[in-house]
């Protein structure tokens, strides 16, 4: 309707309607530019910026159209002109993108920013110059560096030459460092390289990788720009990053057959070497471009060049199989017996990757087949391993000996079965391999073609040319052909390797059941197996059902254990292997047998690790309705373990089997403790669903709001708290130690919390231990908590004071945490104030403690009193200097004028200089003295203060001790017996695994 301008007809669907683009009717009226109905549709309520599945609003559907009369209107009704899509584009991206020159006029004086990048870093000014479009680009003229790449690529010479003009730096770089004459040059716009070239530019600048514009050019096959770039002065021989040059660039890039021309003929350097010591010759080897390696040779390529792995042009033609390409380096003189990486030929190479044509050229030449590399491997090693049946019988009807043995053993039958080369296999044996021949291991063919794999052995690395001297990582799989022509040419499935293992355990292993059944049908198999005690684990561990069912068909005991007490069916469970665990239930696996460290069973293993289908197998075959809460050595059910690892569909699935909610481990806590501690909302849910109890506590006093706060978990928290208000109880509030979870949630600075826990009326009263949520939140640093605690509680909490008379002050000054100190400062706290155990104020708290930041607020900004002193007649400037804290003792003494202050005593009859002096403080002696400290006093030991030594006075009353309480408080920090933190002060939810 809104397409054919029906303006009546539309007026019932103006609602939130949606197509399966989440496109608005708002989104299809802009698209078409039709103002009338805009208009009418926000009018009725359609939401301006509404967002389709791309993230595109109205505004950004009008621009695209290039409707002036649509944006208008979008814009009058408040239309976001800075709306982002899912590329982060702006309106005004798609203006310029659209060539939208008056929808762009009317947009700029609104923008916040013209400047603002996609996704990609590029303004709209970049889409601008990129499409061409000189009219938009003029529009934002005054930003014109950015955009000169996007207009030299597309080779709009008139937009580059406007943004030069207007300011724009022609050797500008982009992130990566590209110029704009590396754009210009990669796309051949020669006009725009002529007149870049002409302003002057560096010709030669690299970007990120090291490659100037003509590494760019080179590469692209831009050959009328590289012969300006040559004529132009720019350095031929110049190498990237990974020592490549130019010309390395052109002799492998499909395009590149000119440009080496040009550059040869320029005097480039034809064996100039990559930092791996790859010369163009190897390039063109590598892509097989057999007419520049023509060219290059022809220039003075050195033909038997080598790399850094010893690779010369002809070992890499042969890996790759560039027939005609070894036909040029053997007419030029290449060497066919070169050695290589791991001294390999260049006919290893061939046969490897199975290029018979290529086999045939280098055989031509006088060369002794059966020579070895450096592990002893032949070239008809090579062709077994490749799998090529051509190559292989090329090399033995040349001569090539199939029973030649490499350094570890090995046969070219070897290699062939552990690939899974049936038809090398076949050829081999008809040739007279042995097939009983055992490797340094003990291994016969028969061992590594029950394992298998489908050529998934690398005899050479393709891309580096590594070996792999070792099968240990070889990938597996099924090779019946093979097993079955061995055993039919008589190879001994009984055979040994040095580990005691057959063949059978090698099918059973890797998984291989028709390999296995072979094997078995050709010996009594289970023979072969009472050896290796713990075998039928390891089947059960990978989930190899097809082999576990061979074997429990005649397993002697389904539950053998491992030497950590692991049966087969737990270790199935612990893995999820559904039909190995189906299968060995059928054999009568018990599933209540336990392990012998931490008593856990099969149940236990499935729930934890989250394996629900395994889970209800077993469940299923439980007897006894309390098998389902079986527990471990920690007393731990499987819906502990289940709700602590947030697996929620084997909750559901033990809670439908009754598994007990409020069943308790070693240290009295339930699964609802746990779904607290791990933040698992639905396991939490599931568990208050089934009548799980907020109010349980643990040894610790502590509930699961307690957990909760302490953890962070909001969601959590406001499950419980909704469950404790629906039944109209409230757990304890306060655990062993007195605290409660706003305690709790304050000392760990959880804000969601606090603010969740700060809308129960409950927790507004003051109960609980006395050293408040206030002290705990400013002890920890925690300032934000502390100002919602302040504001909800009021400003009368500052002055609260916990069991030994300290307020939070004493706490935040402890802690030499200045924000929280001014927090505190600001809502009135008494910077005076004295606890009642030892008269110690906060600013004495501060200065024994060496706190120079808290001790510089409260001397500067509250104005604390210098001269009261504690029990012991000690000042905040004795306990300063007792400790050495000489920044303190300074910042104190820049406030004190008066001299009776400076020779005021404590108990022991001792001055500040006393103190200071027995502690060597000697900038704060020197103070002393200036402001008028007596050197004449004597203290009750009858000393002067320069008869006192660093050793002497064994007296405690001249220091304050009892500060130092404050690292037994009695606070969620650390409790006054054991100097515990809230999260190590009981033994974990679970032991380590």
């Amino acid at each position: 309707m809104i397409g054919h301008n029906n303006l009546t007809h539309c007026q019932p669907f103006l609602s939130e309607l949606i197509d399966s683009e989440k496109r608005t009717p708002l989104h299809a009226a802009a698209y078409l530019g039709d103002a009338d109905i805009i208009e009418l549709l926000i009018l009725s309520g359609a939401r301006v910026n509404a967002k389709d599945n791309k993230w595109l609003t109205p505004l950004h559907r009008a621009v695209a159209s290039c409707s002036e009369d649509a944006v208008c209107m979008l814009i009058k009704h408040s239309a976001d002109v800075n709306a982002r899509d899912k590329n982060w584009q702006t309106p005004l991206h798609v203006a310029a993108n659209n060539k939208a020159i008056r929808v762009a006029e009317a947009l700029v004086p609104l923008l916040s920013n013209v400047n603002v990048s996609d996704r990609g870093g590029r303004t709209a000014l970049h889409h601008a110059a990129f499409s061409g479009h000189l009219e938009v680009t003029h529009t934002h003229s005054h930003s014109p560096a950015p955009s000169l790449h996007h207009a030299a690529f597309s080779g709009h010479l008139e937009v580059v030459r406007l943004l030069v003009s207007s300011g724009a730096e022609i050797d500008c770089k982009d992130k990566n460092s590209y110029t704009p004459l590396h754009a210009a040059a990669s796309s051949g716009m020669t006009t725009t390289v002529q007149y870049l070239l002409g302003l002057g530019v560096q010709i030669n600048q690299g970007n990120i990788y090291g490659n100037s514009a003509l590494h760019m050019a080179s590469y692209n096959g831009q050959d009328v720009v590289v012969n300006e770039l040559i004529e132009a002065g720019a350095s031929i021989n110049q190498v990237n990053e990974r020592g490549l040059s130019a010309l390395h660039f052109s002799a492998c890039s499909r395009q590149g057959a000119l440009c080496l021309e040009l550059l040869l003929g320029n005097g480039a350097n034809v064996n100039i070497r990559s930092k791996d010591g790859k010369t163009p010759l190897h390039m063109a080897a590598v892509h097989g471009r057999f007419s520049r390696s023509q060219a290059v040779i022809q220039n003075g390529a050195e033909v038997d060049c080598e790399d850094k792995n010893g690779n010369s042009p002809l070992h890499i033609a042969a890996r790759y199989g560039h027939q005609l390409l070894i036909n040029t380096l053997l007419t030029h003189g290449a060497n066919t017996a070169k050695r290589g990486v791991h001294g390999m030929f260049p006919l290893h190479l061939a046969a490897l990757s199975g290029f018979s044509d290529c086999c045939r050229k280098l055989l031509s030449s006088d060369f002794h087949i059966d020579t070895p590399d450096h592990f002893g491997r032949t070239c008809l090693h090579a062709a077994a391993a490749g799998g090529n049946l051509e190559c292989l019988n090329l090399l033995l009807n040349t001569g090539a000996d199939f029973n030649r043995k490499d350094r570890f053993g090995r046969t070219p039958l070897h290699y062939a079965c552990c690939n899974s080369k049936s038809q090398c296999v076949f050829a081999l044996v008809g040739s007279g391999a042995g097939v009983n021949e055992l490797d340094e291991r003990g291994c016969s063919p028969l061992h590594y073609a029950a394992a298998g794999t489908e050529g998934k052995l690398v005899f050479v690395c393709p891309v580096c040319l590594s070996c792999l001297s070792c099968l240990s990582c070889l990938t597996l799989c099924v090779c019946v052909r093979c097993v079955e022509y061995l055993l039919r040419s008589d190879a001994n499935p009984g055979i040994r390797d040095r580990q005691g293992y057959n063949p059978v355990h090698y099918a059973s292993a890797y998984g291989h059941t028709l390999c296995l059944e072979l094997v078995s049908t050709s010996c009594s198999y289970m023979t072969y197996l009472d050896t290796i005690t713990y075998f039928p684990l390891q089947v059960a561990y990978h989930g190899h059902c097809g082999v576990l069912e061979v074997l429990a068909a005649g397993l002697l005991e389904v539950d053998i254990r491992t030497p950590e007490g692991w049966t087969p069916l737990s270790l199935a469970c612990s893995r999820g292997h559904q039909e190995c665990v189906s299968l060995l239930l059928h054999h009568g696996a018990h599933t209540h047998t336990k392990d012998y460290t931490l008593k856990r069973t099969a149940l236990h293993a499935a729930a934890m690790n989250g394996h629900s289908d395994c889970l209800r197998l077993l469940i299923n075959n439980t007897d006894t309705h309390n098998s389902v809460d079986v527990q471990d050595a920690n007393g731990q059910t499987p819906l502990m373990l289940a709700v602590l690892s947030g697996h929620t569909e084997s909750v559901y699935s033990l809670l439908s089997r009754g598994a007990d909610v409020e069943a308790k481990d070693l240290w009295g806590r339930t699964a609802l403790h746990r779904g607290a501690v791990s933040g698992h909302e639905e396991c939490v849910e599931a568990l208050l669903q089934r009548g799980a109890s907020v109010c349980v506590c643990d040894r610790a006093g502590r509930s699961p709001l307690h957990l909760a706060a302490a953890c962070g978990h909001t969601g959590v928290l406001g499950a419980l708290l909704q469950a404790a208000n629906a039944l109209h109880t409230h757990t304890l509030l306060t655990d062993n130690h007195g605290y409660t979870p706003l305690h709790w949630a304050c000392y760990n600075g959880y804000d969601g919390c606090v603010e969740l826990l700060l809308e129960q009326d409950v927790f507004k009263k003051t109960q609980g231990n006395n050293f408040s949520p206030l002290h705990c939140a400013v002890m920890n640093d925690n300032e934000g908590v502390a100002e919602m605690l302040i504001n909800s509680l009021g400003s009368a909490i500052v002055n609260t004071t916990d069991t030994k008379g300290r307020s939070p002050l004493h706490a935040a000054a402890f802690s030499d945490h200045v924000e929280c100190v001014s927090l505190l400062l600001s809502h009135g706290a008494q910077a005076n104030t004295s606890d009642t155990h030892t008269r110690t104020t906060p600013l004495m708290m501060a200065a024994h403690n060496g706190q120079t930041n808290a001790v510089e607020v409260l001397v500067s900004s509250a104005k604390a009193d210098l001269t009261l002193q504690d029990t012991n007649k000690n000042t905040a400037l004795h306990l300063a200097c007792s400790k050495g804290h000489e920044t303190s003792a300074l910042l104190i003494l820049e406030k004190i004028s008066d001299r009776n202050f400076i020779n005021c005593t404590n108990t022991s009859l001792q001055t500040p200089l006393h103190v200071a002096a027995r502690n060597g403080l000697t900038v704060v002696v020197q103070e002393l003295l200036g402001k008028g400290a007596s050197v004449l006093a004597v203290d009750e030991n009858g000393q002067y203060h320069n008869t006192v030594t660093h050793t002497s006075s064994n007296s405690h009353t001249s220091t304050h001790t009892d500060t130092q309480a404050y690292t037994h408080r009695p606070g969620p920090g650390q409790y006054a017996a054991q100097g515990q933190t809230p999260k190590n002060s009981n033994p974990p939810l679970i032991p380590a695994k």
